[in-house]
């Protein structure tokens, strides 16, 4: 009934539930933060979220893709490609909505918007072939092998925990850091807090090191789909 509404709703529920548990229960603090640090910890772990819910949704979905779809693979001529371009489009809509939410939240607390959150949409172009990597290799790949579908949802679930979101790279030590960044959601966690909360303009030279490889992990994704779409129907 209500629509488009559930989509802000269920962002500022969820923010909501998790300014009560930091604030009010765990009394956490995010390091470098004087004042309202349940609230900040909230803030910062919802802003990770963003990121991580955006993977999460793509992963997932990712190996159910072209099994879901057999008459588009039997019956007729579509460009199955692009399959992975409208659930990663899918994600972002959601994660439009949810910076929206993210925005008014701070516009009430902190009065306003630092201008470095025009670099958002940067920071997160950078994500984007990556997340269609991800979309064309796992949709090809669980056409052939079903339990894809199934080692994801292990893999993501673990994902949330080796990713910072709810805690800072900073606060571990140097080692443990070294490997975090190996994770690909952390550099795009740790900006998208740079640029929202932080105020302060994102690493230029790491986020385009980042598009790069995350464009060749594409460029890959898309080949293993070419390469193993003639045996879909067959297997269909």
């Amino acid at each position: 009934m209500l629509g488009l509404t559930w989509s802000f709703v269920t962002p500022l529920l969820m923010l909501g539930v998790y300014s009560f548990v930091f604030v009010g229960v765990f009394r956490a603090s995010w390091p470098n933060t004087s004042k309202d640090g349940g609230l900040e910890f909230a803030l910062q772990v919802f802003a990770g979220l963003l990121v991580f819910n955006l993977f999460s949704e793509v992963a997932n979905r990712a190996p159910n893709l072209i099994i879901e779809q057999p008459n588009l693979i039997k019956k007729i001529v579509f460009p199955i490609e692009i399959l992975p371009w409208v659930s990663v489009l899918s994600g972002f809509f959601h994660l439009l909505i949810s910076v929206v939410s993210l925005c008014m939240v701070l516009l009430l607390v902190r009065g306003g918007l630092p201008l470095t959150v025009l670099a958002l949409p940067l920071v997160l172009l950078a994500f984007l072939p990556f997340l269609l990597g991800v979309g064309w290799f796992l949709s090809a790949l669980g056409v052939f092998a079903r339990d894809v579908g199934q080692v994801m949802s292990m893999v993501v679930s673990l994902m949330m925990f080796m990713s910072p979101v709810f805690y800072s790279v900073a606060t571990l030590d140097s080692s443990w850091q070294y490997w975090m960044h190996l994770n690909p959601l952390t550099l795009i966690i740790e900006q998208v807090r740079t640029v929202v909360l932080q105020g302060l303009w994102p690493d230029w030279n790491a986020l385009g090191l980042y598009a790069l490889f995350s464009t060749l992990f594409a460029v890959l994704g898309a080949t293993f789909f070419q390469l193993t779409r003639r045996g879909f129907a067959d297997v269909l």
